[in-house]
């Protein structure tokens, strides 16, 4: 992304070009696809007010990843070079991470992605294979502070407990926390009333089932041990009684390319199988789901949520933190046995979720505010803001049906 300086709606060198004046001006910083999808849940919040100028900016433009200037673009809103935005005055900055905040001078909101913060107890730097494993949950003094001042004014945190462990890992930071739930989770829960719908536009008969493979990103992920996930899926449930959907974490396609995700699953979207574009269409697969096969990654906790079965894949080995939606169905939901015919597998693995209550338990791991996250989220930006808050509802918008969808 070029640091070439752009005409701008919040610059004062052009408000003589404005046509609504006196506006707060939002900064959206999006470092990345995972961060931008949950920033873009917000901004239904700002709409149809016209005291408000929303701009967007990359906060790790040196790093140049063409996924994320891709997505930025499709917005279809202003986005301001890195080196402009830092720059700028804005009277609120909406972030999806602490990446460059000690350059911005505004009232800053920070909001977690990928089912909240704290997922993971233990982490051991990359070729310290030896060294002892250290606390890492993204809500330790290494992320939150700077110079001993916190980084953010406004802390958003999904769920109780994570408002316990920050008040362990990092109590400076405690009275900037705000208990405001999941606003992902809130979405996927509207959309669930019109699954017919969104099973339909993926294609899916009456008669079929939905089932979603989802990985996430690393070598020790679902797709990073399995090479040939979604081959041995589709090879394994006939095409006429289901219907596979895959959802790849955004990490993948960002680093490898849209064109070599494609490539790697060729054989298997011949077979049948329908991929998910990485930006938006997962929690519209969700609600379309009847099965989800997937890793401790946070689409298969939100899966979980929806009433969908859940298969695992293979356990990753890292210690997950007790109590975290990833910990829980770690421990109670069944494991994928490759050996083994995959169509029972699912099905038995429907008869565990209804034992075990294991849709609602997740439910009320992922959000300790169901329903309530809009309107805490628009209270908290206009009081950031100091605007008095509009007296019309809070939207609670279903996620959109899937625009594109490669098969």
């Amino acid at each position: 992304m070029t640091d070439t300086w752009i005409r701008s709606s919040i610059g004062r060198a052009d408000q003589h070009f404005a046509t609504r004046h006196s506006t707060k001006s939002v900064l959206v910083s999006i470092p990345h696809i995972v961060a931008g999808t949950r920033l873009l849940d917000l901004l239904p919040l700002l709409e149809a007010d016209h005291r408000i100028q929303v701009v967007f900016t990359n906060p790790e433009a040196d790093e140049n990843w063409q996924a994320t200037h891709d997505f930025l673009h499709a917005i279809d809103g202003t986005v301001l070079p890195w080196a402009q935005a830092r720059r700028s005055h804005f009277d609120l900055v909406l972030a999806g991470s602490v990446r460059g905040l000690d350059h911005l001078a505004a009232p800053t909101l920070l909001i977690p992605h990928g089912g909240g913060f704290g997922q993971y107890r233990h982490w051991r730097p990359p070729g310290a294979s030896t060294s002892p494993t250290q606390l890492r949950t993204g809500l330790g003094p290494d992320q939150l502070m700077h110079e001993g001042r916190v980084r953010v004014d406004t802390i958003v945190l999904v769920h109780d407990r994570e408002r316990e462990l920050l008040a362990e890992v990092c109590p400076q930071a405690l009275p900037t926390a705000l208990v405001a739930g999941d606003i992902a989770l809130d979405r996927l829960t509207a959309s669930l009333p019109y699954r017919d719908h969104y099973r339909h536009a993926f294609g899916a008969a009456d008669d079929q089932q939905v089932v979603v493979v989802t990985s996430t990103w690393s070598p020790n992920s679902a797709f990073g041990r399995l090479p040939d996930l979604f081959d041995r899926v589709v090879t394994e449930l006939p095409r006429d009684h289901y219907r596979v959907l895959a959802a790849l974490h955004p990490q993948i396609w960002a680093h490898h390319s849209p064109w070599q995700v494609r490539a790697w699953l060729a054989d298997a979207l011949r077979a049948g199988l329908t991929l998910i574009p990485p930006d938006e269409g997962w929690r519209a697969a969700l609600a379309a789901a009847d099965h989800v096969i997937g890793d401790e990654g946070s689409v298969t906790g939100y899966g979980a949520a929806t009433g969908a079965s859940i298969l695992l894949t293979h356990a990753t080995g890292r210690p997950l933190l007790p109590g975290t939606p990833t910990g829980v169905l770690a421990e109670r939901a069944p494991r994928w046995q490759l050996d083994q015919p995959l169509a029972p597998q699912l099905h038995a693995a429907a008869d565990i979720r209804d034992e075990a209550g294991l849709s609602s338990l997740i439910r009320g791991l992922l959000s300790s505010r169901p329903g309530e996250t809009g309107q805490i989220l628009r209270r908290t930006m206009y009081r950031m803001l100091d605007l008095p808050e509009p007296t019309r509802a809070v939207p609670v918008s279903p996620v959109p049906l899937p625009a594109a969808v490669m098969s």
